[in-house]
């Protein structure tokens, strides 16, 4: 697994979610393919590992054939990486955002699809715990038919969409939102009211998986010089 090669897959992938979006359609499979690439640099850190430390996994890797390996070679080294990967992933997805990644990345890993993405009204510029709220539009094979049917219905709803996420904003201080500061987005929904804006997520999420990268290749010159 080349990691340099998955990052630039990301990028790519997260550029053409910029491109489509709110399209679920395009946000949907760009999305999927972000997903793989990230799951696909977990591996290949251990692939690494699997090298450096001279462990000889020859099936493909996981985390768990990485330790299970080590334990048989009572190679300690090997072992104390194997944990501080999984102290430092999880110090990573403390805060709200690598977690969604996190539990997407799970969600992925059993089952063939993610949950359906929608389409939603959000304000562009984000504040901590906005309202956002649901368009429904006419869509064909799961593509937007017309935009001009999406820009009626947000002007539809941008009223209501307004009055509700500014009463939230006048109590926290924040900036009121106008109808000229707001703009429709694709979400995707793994928990009741857990609405999460998609390519947002996989903003903030590449520095994180570039974070685990470098610091990973970092311990692993660590225990093994």
């Amino acid at each position: 697994m080349n990691i340099e090669e998955e990052i630039k897959k990301c990028e790519i992938y997260l550029k053409q979610i910029k491109q489509y979006d709110p399209d679920p359609f395009y946000v949907n499979y760009f999305f999927n393919k972000y997903i793989n690439s990230i799951n696909n640099i977990i591996y290949g850190i251990f692939e690494e590992a699997n090298m450096d430390f001279g462990l000889f996994v020859t099936e493909e890797i996981t985390q768990r054939k990485f330790s299970e390996k080590a334990n048989e070679k009572k190679d300690t080294n090997a072992l104390k990486f194997s944990e501080w990967f999984s102290i430092k992933y999880k110090k990573e997805h403390e805060n709200p955002y690598p977690n969604f990644m996190n539990e997407i990345c799970q969600f992925k890993n059993k089952n063939e699809t993610l949950p359906e993405i929608k389409i939603r009204i959000r304000a562009t510029e984000r504040y901590k715990n906005d309202f956002n709220q649901e368009i429904k539009i006419g869509l064909k094979n799961g593509k937007i038919i017309s935009k001009d049917q999406l820009n009626i219905e947000m002007k539809r709803q941008t009223q209501m969409f307004l009055e509700i996420i500014n009463i939230k904003r006048n109590k926290k201080e924040e900036p009121k939102v106008t109808k000229e500061k707001i703009t429709s987005s694709a979400f995707v929904n793994l928990e009741k009211d857990q609405n999460i804006e998609i390519m947002y997520l996989c903003q903030i999420y590449m520095p994180v998986i570039r974070r685990l990268i470098d610091e990973a290749r970092d311990k692993i010159k660590e225990l093994t010089n």
